[in-house]
């Protein structure tokens, strides 16, 4: 982390290069990476709304749970080619490879912070007034925002050597996506299934966004020690994987 914090420069010249080459050759910019979450939980609304009798708040409920969905399933997609997709930075200058994950994922942590900033009037105007525990967004966003890089590690560092990762990954993203309650109520879950739900970090995220963002409920106890302990196991492993493999990236790439 030392060694990161010395380079903090030339990681934030790279995230605002990220960012740019992100959206450079597109006509609307940044504003696509807000249409698409918003036309998305556009059509779910109307396929939907007649569903599990969703109440007034299920427009709220589908951003938020899309927003929560869309900085992992693009911070972890993204970061896949973060290594093999820089070969200059990785085998002509030396910099510390992390920073090349490190401002991938900050570049799509701003993008996810934007996207609260626009959520936020249209939680309001659904829900009639903003709840006081949307405060604790920022805290959640932060354990949330350790467990992604820890697995953008792991993924980024693999694919060095093991090209079909990507698409692996692509098949495993969509799975997850619908093992998550992002358009359905964790009501409509079965007690016999419930319990594998729960062990989905994913599932953890979603609700503690949803808890603080629209129900202006506390996140259980429980919640925070899985999302925490995730965490903490997705970096530890990230970068315990990372540093294990960066020894030959050059050779490899």
């Amino acid at each position: 982390m030392h060694e990161l914090w010395q380079y903090r420069e030339l990681t934030w010249n790279l995230t605002v290069v990220e960012l740019k080459n992100r959206y450079q050759n597109t006509t609307l910019g940044f504003l696509w990476s807000l249409l698409s979450p918003l036309l998305l939980a556009l059509v779910m609304f109307f396929v939907f709304r007649y569903m599990w009798g969703q109440g007034a708040d299920f427009p709220a409920y589908l951003l938020v749970g899309l927003m929560a969905w869309r900085f992992f399933a693009m911070g972890t997609t993204s970061s896949v080619y973060a290594i093999a997709g820089k070969p200059s930075l990785v085998t002509k200058i030396y910099i510390p490879r992390k920073i090349l994950v490190l401002s991938n994922m900050l570049s799509n942590l701003i993008s996810s912070l934007l996207e609260f900033i626009i959520i936020i009037p249209i939680v309001y105007v659904v829900l009639g007034h903003l709840p006081e525990t949307i405060v604790l967004f920022p805290l959640i966003f932060l354990i949330y925002f350790w467990f992604v890089y820890g697995i953008a590690l792991f993924l980024s560092s693999v694919f060095v050597y093991f090209r079909d990762l990507s698409q692996i990954w692509e098949v495993l993203v969509n799975v997850l996506f619908f093992l998550s309650p992002i358009f359905y109520p964790m009501v409509q879950i079965t007690d016999r299934t419930r319990f594998f739900y729960l062990l989905n970090p994913l599932t953890e995220f979603v609700i503690m966004y949803r808890d603080v963002m629209i129900y202006g409920t506390l996140p259980a106890w429980y919640s925070l020690v899985i999302t925490i302990t995730a965490s903490i196991a997705a970096y530890v492993i990230g970068s315990i994987t990372f540093n294990k493999l960066q020894r030959r990236f050059a050779e490899e790439i």
